[in-house]
This record gives C-alpha cells, sequence and structure tokens, in this order.
C-alpha cells in the first residue's frame, strides 16, 4: 500500500523529473550493449561521459598493479548507472555543477589515487555531460574545483555506479520513512563504514543535514569528547533515503520506469519488460473545428498538413492570409505547432538535461522531420541550447575558464548567476 503523498517530502517531485529526463531508456539500453561486450569507453561515449585518462600512461605513472585495477574497476563501470545517481539541484534536477567526486581509491606508497567523476561549471553545463579522471594531488586542467569533494563521494557506495555490486542497493538504502527524507536508520551503519574506509575504528561524524546545518553522530560513546581533527563528513549518498525507494514507496513511480539495475536491486523478482518505459509518439492525426466542420491535421511525408484542404485551397488561404491577417484554424494550428508548440515544456526538459536526440525525435514527432521553424519560442530553445554546448566545448578545450556568450544575466531567475542557488535534494 503506497503512503499518502499529501505530506510527501517536496524532492520526489524533482526526482520524477529527474527520471523522466535525465538518462532517458535510449542512452540506458545503448550503454548496457556496449559495456556488455566489454568496451568500457563505447558504454562511457553512449551515457554522455567524457573520458580524461589513459592507462598507458597510468601504467607508467603508478605502476601496473593499480592501472590493472583501474582497468577492471573502468569494466564494470556502469556509466548510465552512475548518471541516475549522481548528486543533483533543485529547481530542474540538473547535475551539481563544479563537482569532483571520488569513485574509488588507490592507495600507492604514501599517497592515494582516486578515480574521479567531474560536472563542469554551470555556465558550461550544457549536455549535462560528466567526465572521468584521476587525481593524484596535482591541480591539472580547466576544473574549478579538482580537488575530490568530501561530502559528495561514492567510493564508499559503489553500489551506484559498480555493475558487480548493484544488488546491494536494497540492503544499503533499507530505512524506515522518515518525515524530511532522512535516511536516520542506516546513518550508524554508514558510519561505521566511513569510520573504516578513514583507519578509525571509532569516532564522530558530521552529519549535513540542510543548508549549513550539521548534526555530530558518535558511534563509540568511550571515545565521546575526545578532541581531535575536523570530523569526516558522513557521504551525502547515506544521509538520505534512497530518492527511488521514496518515489515506490510514495506509489509516485512504477519498477518499469527505473533503471533497469536499479529495479532489479529494490523490486527482486519482478520479470524484465513487464511494464512499459518511455514516451509513446503521437502518430494520430490532430483534430480542429475548421468551417464548421472538424478537420484533420497530421504528419505526411515528414511534413506538418492540413489534411482536409486541398494545395489549390491551402495557396488561396495563405494568400489571403496575409492580406487579411486572419489564417484558417487549421493553418493557425500548423503555425503555431511550428512557433510554440505542445510539447515544448518536454523539448526544453530535455534538452536542459543533455537528451539532445530526444529533443529532435520529440519535435520530429510532432513537426515532421522536414519542419522549417520560423521564429518563436521552439526556435529560440533550440538555438540557445546550440550557444549553450560551444561554451562547454569551449571550457572542454580549457579556452574558456568563466561564463561565455551564451551566459546572458535574464538567462535565468537571478541576474549574474549562472544558476540561482538552491538546497541539495539527493
Amino acid at each position: 500500500m503506497p503512503h499518502s503523498t499529501s505530506n510527501e517530502d517536496p524532492r520526489l517531485a524533482l526526482w520524477l523529473r529527474v527520471r523522466e529526463f535525465a538518462v532517458p531508456p535510449s542512452m540506458i539500453d545503448s550503454a548496457t550493449a556496449r559495456r556488455s561486450t566489454g568496451d568500457w569507453a563505447a558504454a562511457c561515449a553512449a551515457a554522455h561521459v567524457d573520458v580524461d585518462l589513459n592507462l598507458r600512461r597510468t601504467a607508467h605513472l603508478h605502476g601496473r598493479e593499480l592501472a590493472a585495477r583501474l582497468r577492471t574497476d573502468l569494466r564494470h563501470l556502469a556509466p548510465d548507472l552512475l548518471r541516475w545517481h549522481m548528486p543533483r539541484i533543485a529547481p530542474n534536477g540538473l547535475l551539481r555543477p563544479g563537482l569532483t567526486l571520488s569513485l574509488a581509491r588507490y592507495h600507492e606508497g604514501n599517497g592515494t589515487v582516486h578515480l574521479v567523476a567531474r560536472t563542469p561549471p554551470a555556465w558550461a553545463d550544457a549536455g549535462q555531460r560528466i567526465s572521468l579522471a584521476l587525481w593524484d594531488g596535482s591541480r591539472a586542467g580547466p576544473h574549478p574545483h579538482p580537488h575530490p569533494n568530501r561530502r559528495f563521494r561514492l567510493d564508499l557506495h559503489r553500489h551506484l555506479w559498480d555493475a558487480r555490486r548493484a544488488g546491494e542497493l536494497r540492503a544499503r538504502s533499507e530505512t524506515a520513512p522518515h518525515a524530511r527524507g532522512w535516511a536516520v536508520d542506516r546513518w550508524p551503519a554508514e558510519a561505521r563504514l566511513l569510520l573504516c574506509a578513514e583507519g578509525q575504528d571509532g569516532g564522530t561524524v558530521a552529519v549535513r543535514v540542510g543548508g549549513r546545518r550539521q548534526m555530530f553522530l558518535d558511534v563509540d560513546a568511550s571515545r565521546a569528547g575526545e578532541e581531535g581533527p575536523a570530523p569526516p563528513i558522513l557521504p551525502d549518498a547515506a544521509t538520505w533515503v534512497l530518492p527511488d525507494l521514496a518515489l515506490l514507496r510514495a506509489g509516485l513511480i512504477e519498477a518499469g520506469r527505473l533503471h533497469p539495475l536499479v529495479a532489479a536491486a529494490l523490486v527482486p523478482g519482478r520479470s524484465p519488460g513487464a511494464e512499459p518505459h518511455g514516451h509513446q509518439s503521437r502518430n494520430g492525426p490532430r483534430m480542429v473545428e475548421c468551417g464548421g466542420a472538424r478537420h484533420r491535421v497530421a504528419l505526411v511525408n515528414g511534413a506538418l498538413v492540413a489534411l482536409d484542404h486541398d494545395a489549390t485551397e491551402i495557396r488561396r488561404e495563405k494568400l489571403l492570409a496575409e492580406l487579411t491577417g486572419t489564417p484558417l484554424p487549421c493553418l493557425q494550428l500548423i503555425e503555431e505547432a511550428h512557433r510554440s508548440p505542445e510539447c515544448l515544456l518536454d523539448v526544453h526538459a530535455r534538452l536542459e538535461h543533455g537528451d539532445a536526440a530526444g529533443a529532435q525525435a520529440t519535435v520530429d514527432g510532432l513537426l515532421g522531420s522536414d519542419a522549417r521553424l520560423p521564429e518563436g519560442s521552439l526556435r529560440d530553445v533550440l538555438e540557445e541550447a546550440a550557444r549553450r554546448r560551444i561554451d562547454h566545448g569551449l571550457f572542454r578545450a580549457g579556452l574558456l575558464s568563466g561564463p561565455g556568450p551564451a551566459e546572458r544575466p535574464d538567462r535565468r531567475s537571478r541576474r549574474g548567476r549562472a544558476r540561482p542557488r538552491h538546497a541539495i535534494f539527493r
């Protein structure tokens, strides 16, 4: 029986948006197919993950043993699962910008080498791409925050990106529902894992609980009150109830809309493909009241056309419309669809989350592949997305280290900011 959603954490609506647009089924299918053949680099490309590391160079700098461990981890990396679980921000569920988080740690002599995932700064986040790199303490490349974040880290949560460990998701996520979405029941066990990774058998762990507030959790009463360095921070992934689990409990999502590895862990025994996943395109004609009758407007040979008017009548009505400014209702529908279609919010959301192919398919499904867009909201959205992709390319090339030409003050709700500062809702 689903829990009532009347008092649910407002984060759930945001996570529903993320689950709809951020990791489309086509990306999951493509990345999974490539990963299953052992081609981890192609899997990363399918999941829009850029690879900024070289295994031969790694072996030369850090030794063959470390390179071999890294290669094994990369072969089992599910980049689409990593994207599924990356930290995100309100209001639209985009990737948390300017972030470097550890996926794995490799000890080398007296130092540690991290396999890290990075997100670009907000002004260069077009395409919502993620990059993989190694970090050994040096500051290299254009990223503004190359050091792994103490709070956002997945090296202690491999089940969120490693296909070998995905089955652990349920055990690491089971917790009683909490009014504010905190995974309070899991904190002690997760704190012990954190302290063990830090080489401690007990002590105090800090828990961030929103904004700048934090609590302190002592997992060994005998050590309470001891003074020492700042305590480690409980990873964000351990702080909150897993969003997919919360959505399932609230009855807001079905298992068929989850990532297959997540669904297999959270809903064991479910038959693959038992539920639909994805969106259905509108293939039927749209009806419109025109001249006292119901007329059809539909796609024909890659173009949106009025089926109940012949070519001569259409030419005559277009000429009259230029003189009177009042086109036929059928022509009005076609014109409005090209300028600001009903799917505009869907297209914008897909572009915002980096699904350019899905956005194009949505436009093609409504207007046809041969449509030429007049000035209007739809063309504005597509052109803005193209400009922002240029900024991302310049950032990747190291040619631009600050807000680019696509970053205009009126693009966001607060002037001069790449994105409003909202609470993290992981």
